[in-house]
């Protein structure tokens, strides 16, 4: 019988050691998402390249083997201020340290060393792959009448899958229903001081993920980050907001986005400094909107971003 790529599910879990499988389960682990991509054996191979007296390939070796997988969260909260969203162990994954005040929010900030990893089920209809100590990094995207979504995309150690069939009992209660993108439901942004209506706003965190295949060894690490953005808004006169004389001094200043109204289940996205560049015009519904690419730089270290949930 055909497998149905539609019957499909994720479960992670932060790992205790790196690499060893925590055993995540659907009770406990489930995550809710969409979108997903998988390339479980992501391989090199090494040609022999044999020279003999006729034309013909040579065998090829494999040399390492990994595993990725992309998939789509909603961005939400938990439903309860000051307690962390389900989604939290996969954000820590991607070099995000996570700090809970209780009754009050939780604020997610890049980390340079200890980075987590998490281990990673994925079922595809009676098929089992598993990917252990597994990092990653993550996007966000933003526009009006669209859901808010967190991109993630992973790469982990290669387990040969087995055939297992997806868990009976699955539990998604800890993921909130999403509010679509709108000026209700999207209260605040700004750039610089400025604000105008707003058509687009995406986050990349650009980390480099790198898998390491060493004799007696081998590992995801994170080695380095350039987080980027663009914003898309209605263009505004000179008086207003000279963009173009703060593109060419090189200026910097915060950039935030707050999505959500109601305590428990809002989620903020800020940056203090943030460079601006390549400006460009588009047109939407016959308005002129300005276009602009966004650097996000650390202030006094691993502050370039952060993420709040209230």
């Amino acid at each position: 019988m055909a497998k149905r790529m539609r019957n499909a599910l994720i479960l992670a879990k932060t790992e205790t050691t790196y690499g060893v499988d925590p055993t995540p389960t659907g009770a406990a682990n489930a995550i809710l998402c969409s979108g997903i991509s998988p390339n479980m054996m992501s391989a090199e191979f090494v040609d022999r390249d044999l020279q003999r007296p006729y034309l013909g390939a040579s065998e090829q070796l494999l040399a390492s083997v990994k595993s990725e997988l992309e998939f789509d969260v909603e961005l939400t909260g938990s439903g309860t201020a000051g307690v962390a969203p389900a989604w939290g162990p996969l954000l820590k994954a991607c070099a995000f340290g996570e700090t809970v005040t209780e009754s009050t929010d939780v604020v997610y900030k890049p980390v340079t060393d200890n980075i987590p990893s998490v281990t990673i089920f994925y079922y595809l209809d009676g098929l089992l792959h598993k990917m252990s100590g597994c990092r990653g990094t993550v996007s966000f995207e933003l526009s009006p009448k669209g859901i808010p979504k967190m991109k993630f995309k992973f790469t982990g150690k290669y387990t040969e899958p087995t055939d297992t069939s997806n868990p009976s009992s699955v539990d998604y209660s800890a993921f909130q229903v999403p509010k679509v993108a709108s000026t209700l439901n999207t209260p605040v942004w700004s750039l610089h001081g400025q604000t105008a209506p707003m058509s687009e706003f995406s986050v990349d965190v650009a980390n480099d993920v790198i898998y390491r295949e060493l004799i007696g060894a081998s590992s995801v690490e994170i080695t380095n980050r350039k987080p980027t953005g663009s914003v898309t808004f209605e263009l505004n006169s000179i008086a207003t907001k000279n963009w173009y004389q703060t593109i060419a001094d090189g200026d910097t200043g915060s950039v935030s986005m707050t999505h959500g109204t109601v305590a428990g289940n809002i989620v903020v996205i800020s940056a203090p400094k943030a460079q601006i560049y390549s400006p460009s015009y588009k047109d939407e519904d016959g308005n002129a909107m300005l276009s602009v690419s966004l650097s996000l730089i650390p202030d006094e270290g691993n502050d370039e971003i952060s993420i709040t949930v209230k």
